[in-house]
């Protein structure tokens, strides 16, 4: 489906609950996941000590082979996407974003022989950045700023994508409030990445068409028949 999913963290969220789920959103499955929450949107007051947190908790992420128990995140699908993947993250560096952690081929402890890529954060980035508009499809998280509500929602809606989104807040009213202005067609509140058979499941824009799962998803392989009758038969 493809997206570019932004992660919503008001200065009122419960803290900790926003920064687990900020690392499980994007860096689950290594971030190959079009839902991912790849876009991290914080708002300034507590965008310092946010980044902090991640950056510590990051460095506590254990990289490895996908059938050892232990392993937190796990390999790229192959040579050629850890290549896309690591140019990505030059282009950041070249577009003047601050690489606040990882960025790198991990080729230690044994993991030389597969594709495996640090968990990466990018800061001080700007949205018409590369990084920040297309789809990296792997363990790079953009963080991105915001001052209120308002730019907090068109920053959220600024890429050609729609597939998911999340909003952080004990404000119930202001999180519905935002989670409607977002043009996305997987939406959370307090969560992210929480997948549910029975829901519907597609995206906005370029993130496709029609739904899957749900009544929805049994929609796309029905045959409609339309039968008009004219009970009044005359010329």
């Amino acid at each position: 489906l493809g997206g570019k999913s932004p992660n919503i963290v008001f200065a009122d969220a419960d803290f900790e609950t926003a920064v687990d789920y900020a690392l499980y959103g994007i860096f689950v499955n290594a971030g190959q996941v079009c839902n991912a929450g790849s876009r991290l949107l914080l708002e300034e007051s507590i965008h310092d000590k946010f980044i902090d947190r991640l950056i510590e908790k990051v460095k506590k992420i254990r990289v490895g082979p996908g059938d050892q128990p232990s392993t937190e995140m796990g390999a790229l699908v192959s040579e050629a996407h850890m290549k896309e993947v690591l140019q990505y993250i030059q282009h950041g560096i070249e577009e003047g974003a601050t690489l606040a952690c990882g960025g790198k081929r991990i080729t230690s402890n044994g993991l030389e022989k597969g594709y495996f890529v640090e968990p990466t954060i990018f800061v001080d980035t700007k949205p018409d950045m590369r990084i920040v508009q297309e789809e990296i499809f792997g363990p790079v998280l953009i963080v991105q700023k915001f001052k209120d509500e308002a730019e907090a929602i068109q920053l959220a809606n600024d890429t050609p994508y729609g597939l998911a989104a999340g909003v952080f807040s004990q404000d119930g009213a202001k999180a519905l409030r935002v989670i409607k202005k977002i043009r996305a067609g997987i939406t959370w509140i307090n969560a992210y990445n929480l997948a549910y058979n029975e829901a519907p499941w597609g995206g906005y824009k370029q993130s496709g068409i029609g739904r899957g799962l749900g009544t929805f998803g049994l929609d796309e392989f029905s045959e409609v028949k339309q039968i008009n009758i004219n009970l009044e038969v005359e010329p």
